[in-house]
């Protein structure tokens, strides 16, 4: 519970999270919780996770604290034990039944503490055929239609890294749902547990494109739609030097300010008539490479034609309005992206680096009042 020395970092202040240690969307979920003020204690297992890059750069892990514990050891599930029932949240990736086999599954966390919000984050569910099997991000959206609907329609479906499925369609709807719960069961005293899958987070975040299909707005088919690449005033184009500028000029009025600027003439009438949209394209795409990237960066500048360059991940903290707003911040010598959402009356920051691995047990265990976090031979002095 938040006490008048806890020091206040965010809306969550005094919320206390156990993360059991992973890779992909559930780091990041707990990253989210983090940010936003929670007490956030990862339980690294020794010799860290598959894929893992370096602890020191691995900014999934910044503003937590970090224990390392052995859950195939005799103490071992009772020290996470001890951590659950001093949380409010615990959060674990394995497959389905894996966290139960080791000791710590919901129905033990909760003889400790029924209060206690148990997140589960899988690429396929707790249950469903495919539960038991391995997968990563591509193709967990696969089945859901969403990765069908990116890219060209006479190319194979563009990779949109694993942004989709494991952090929109996963890590953000199990911090979503475990606040849900969180709220519950502050207002009942039950905790429950939250079944977070890739696919149902995925499939859900495509609920207006279901909507438009049902109502005949919307063609099954990739680059034939107005927001997904066949509309020529929604797409991207490429530039004289190799570069790329998007376009958003959906609305009227803004169509009609980007034709003016990409100095476009006798087209104003193109923008219903789909027959025309190959002329139309052809006509934007032959503009845009008449100049380079920071040209046409310049012709568009404070217009509201929706147009804007395309960075890269190395440029985008100089962008001069990301810039502006902090949206990345500089932390250990590492530019990444700031705490996202802002808050006025609990402001959020990066507090500190990637947590390393058992670095922080002593206070852990200081903090939580849980002793046992320490082996036998090495309890503190």
């Amino acid at each position: 519970m938040t006490t008048a020395t806890t020091p206040a970092y965010g809306p969550l202040t005094g919320v206390r999270v156990v993360e059991l240690a992973g890779i992909g969307p559930g780091p990041f979920a707990a990253m989210l919780l983090a940010d936003l003020g929670a007490d956030v204690v990862r339980v690294d297992r020794p010799g860290g996770p598959g894929l893992a890059i370096d602890p020191a750069y691995d900014v999934t892990n910044r503003n937590k604290r970090s224990v390392v514990v052995d859950l195939k050891s005799p103490d071992g599930p009772d020290r996470v034990l001890d951590l659950a029932a001093h949380a409010d949240i615990l959060v674990e990736g394995y497959r389905p039944g894996v966290a139960e086999r080791l000791g710590v599954g919901p129905e033990a966390c909760h003889a400790r503490n029924p209060r206690l919000v148990y997140g589960r984050m899988t690429g396929w569910g707790q249950d469903g055929p495919l539960a038991q099997r391995a997968g990563h991000d591509i193709a967990y959206i696969a089945p859901t239609g969403t990765l069908g609907m990116i890219g060209r329609p006479d190319q194979p479906p563009a990779v949109p890294a694993n942004l989709l499925g494991d952090y929109a369609g996963g890590s953000l709807y199990l911090v979503v749902g475990v606040l849900a719960a969180l709220h519950h069961a502050r207002a009942t005293g039950t905790g429950q547990v939250v079944d977070a899958a890739i696919v149902d987070g995925t499939a859900h975040l495509a609920t207006m494109i279901h909507g438009m299909l049902a109502a005949g707005g919307w063609q099954d088919r990739r680059g034939a739609n107005l927001l997904d690449g066949g509309c020529p005033y929604y797409g991207t184009y490429e530039t004289a030097d190799g570069g790329h500028m998007a376009v958003g000029a959906l609305e009227p009025r803004f169509y009609t300010e980007f034709l003016a600027l990409l100095g476009i003439q006798g087209q104003a009438t193109a923008r219903k008539d789909v027959t025309r949209w190959g002329e139309l394209r052809e006509q934007v795409a032959a503009r845009f490479k008449t100049r380079t990237r920071d040209e046409w960066t310049a012709v568009f500048e404070g217009s509201d034609a929706c147009v804007a360059p395309v960075l890269s991940l190395r440029e985008a903290p100089h962008h001069p309005h990301l810039a502006a707003r902090g949206t990345f911040t500089d932390h250990g010598g590492i530019t990444q992206p700031a705490p996202a959402p802002r808050f006025s009356a609990t402001p959020t920051s990066v507090r500190t680096g990637p947590a390393l691995p058992g670095a922080d047990t002593a206070e852990v265990a200081r903090d939580w009042d849980v002793p046992g976090l320490f082996p036998s031979s090495r309890h503190p002095q």
